[in-house]
């Protein structure tokens, strides 16, 4: 599904973070050793303590690691200051949550637009032409002056989605995106980001569901901090959308 790049889009290499519990040192990465290109859709799985979500917060440049080195687009990130990291974070990271984290009492163009708003950089100029375009690409042109509540669940995640877009960032790190939906809706939101990734969209995904996995092309897995499985998916199943028109997908 993916089409890999030369280039490694995440590179991290003895990763480890320590946190301290009272007196107990706890040691949730014990040493990770990870590569993703660009273009690549990798789903990151693991159960409760696994360490997939200490992981997620490193790459997403939401912590910072107690050891080890990652850069991310070919920077590096550990020693960046606070602020440093949020600038690296708004320019090269879309974040999609499984709450959706959406502003109530804004439209879906406004939230859109959002993280425009913190990029100092000032690589787009035309924030709100930005945003319409980003709502395009996930189907929801015809929906930009509606707040969260005039929308269904699934049309909130690609609000998400497409508020993950609106940078042109070098990895999309989507957390557990379909917890909140159901199991039709769910697959609305794989054949999306399928869709994308298909488009040359990096996507990490971070998942406890087996099935959900299965349709990225490569499956890491996680346990006890460690990396125990690393597999290329040959064979990823395609999602079927159940709303073909409004995802731009051919039926």
């Amino acid at each position: 599904m993916s089409t890999r790049s030369s280039t490694d889009v995440i590179e991290v290499r003895s990763l480890v973070r320590t946190f301290q519990v009272g007196n107990i040192a706890v040691r949730a990465l014990r040493g990770v050793d990870l590569e993703i290109a660009g273009g690549e859709f990798v789903a990151i799985m693991g159960s409760s303590g696994s360490g997939k979500s200490t992981l997620m917060n490193l790459l997403g440049c939401l912590d910072v690691p107690t050891a080890g080195s990652y850069l991310l687009d070919g920077q590096p990130v550990e020693g960046l200051s606070k602020d440093q990291r949020a600038d690296i974070r708004n320019r090269k990271i879309g974040f999609v949550f499984q709450g959706f984290n959406l502003l109530a009492r804004t439209t879906a163009l406004e939230n859109v637009v959002m993280p425009l708003s913190y990029d100092r950089s000032g690589h787009v100029a035309d924030h709100q032409r930005a945003a319409t375009q980003a709502l395009m690409r996930v189907g929801l042109e015809e929906r930009l002056d509606h707040t969260p509540s005039q929308l269904s669940g699934g049309q909130q995640q690609r609000v998400a989605i497409a508020r993950a877009l609106v940078n042109s960032p070098a990895i999309i790190l989507a957390d557990e995106p379909t917890g909140n939906l159901d199991s039709r809706t769910s697959l609305d939101i794989i054949a999306l980001f399928q869709r994308l990734n298909g488009e040359g969209v990096t996507i990490v995904l971070v998942t406890h569901e087996h099935d959900i996995a299965r349709y990225a092309g490569r499956v890491v897995e996680l346990s006890d901090g460690l990396i125990v499985s690393d597999r290329v998916n040959e064979q990823p199943l395609q999602a079927k959308t159940t709303n073909c028109t409004k995802l731009g997908v051919a039926s």
